[in-house]
Parts: structure tokens; sequence; C-alpha cells
């Protein structure tokens, strides 16, 4: 199979977060869906070596930052490229809590879902949330691709990215 088909798929880009106890942490993922609209249910595929799969499993609750094409192009290296088990990503960065959760203010908005559901993979955990609250904090500035992430910004994808083949 050509995988690189994939690579012509919609993404967004976003960032998931979730306490670790009453730490925030969080990871830039691009595995993020609206899987049903009523009730609201998400999906989020967050690799077994990132250290918010393993917060969201203890808190039961996520929330995603949905990013901007004008979104500081930093944010996606800070919650992308390290690691929350020895860094604290959310110093320096603009967020407030919502129902419990981190979200951050330099996005279009956020969501925050209740998990109900996961189901594992190889490499992933897919969580099934509901969402119980959101916000759109910029209605105006289109959504960051996945495609204009690495077109326009020539970003890379860390390993524990659900994609990360290249034609």
């Amino acid at each position: 199979m050509n995988l690189t088909v994939l690579n012509h798929m919609s993404y967004g880009v976003y960032i998931v977060t979730t306490m670790d106890g009453d730490r925030p942490v969080g990871c830039t993922a691009n595995s993020v869906a609206q899987v049903t609209a009523d009730p609201c249910y998400i999906t989020a595929s967050i690799h077994h070596d990132n250290f918010t799969n393993e917060c969201i499993q203890k808190a039961g609750k996520f929330a995603f930052s949905i990013l901007k094409e004008d979104s500081k192009p930093i944010l996606i290296g800070k919650f992308g490229f390290r690691s929350s088990r020895d860094t604290d990503k959310f110093e320096g960065t603009e967020y407030e809590l919502a129902d419990g959760m981190p979200v951050l203010k330099d996005t279009k908005g956020y969501v925050v879902c209740e998990v109900i559901n996961t189901m594992e993979t190889e490499t992933h955990t897919i969580f099934l949330g509901k969402a119980v609250e959101g916000e759109v904090y910029d209605s105006e500035t289109p959504a960051m691709t996945y495609e204009y992430y690495h077109r326009v910004i020539k970003g890379k994808s860390p390993k524990t990215a659900p994609v990360s083949y290249r034609e």
C-alpha cells in the first residue's frame, strides 16, 4: 500500500491537554476527530510513549485546543517535541482552566471531554470522549491544518505522531 495517499487527508493541529494531579500537561496531536454531533463524541489518538496518555487515563478527562494559522509556531514544538514528564510545557504559555482542564488561549477555541471509552492499538490509545464544555476564542482566523503546518511553517513530525510518512 502507498501510505503517502494518507498525506492528502485533512487533519487539524491540536494541543491535547489534561492534568497530572494539579499540574497541567499536554501534547501536540493531529488525530482528533468529531464522531457524532448529538451527543457530541470526540476521539483523540495519543501515543503510548506520551506522558499525556498516562495522565488522561488517570484523570478520565482531556481537552483539546484548536490551533489557528497564526498561533505561535513555538506551541507545536513546545508541546510536540518535549515530554511533560520533565518539562513544564505551560511555563510562559497563556492558558486557563475550563472544567478543570488546561486550555490554550492563542487558539481558535477548545473542547473539554470526559473519557467514556478507550481502544488500544499497537502504538496509540484512542480515547473516546463526550464533549462537556467548549468555547470559541477566534472565529475569523482559519484553523491550522496538518498540510499548512508542513507546507507553510515547514514543520516536522515527532516520532510519536500517527502520521509521519512523506512523499
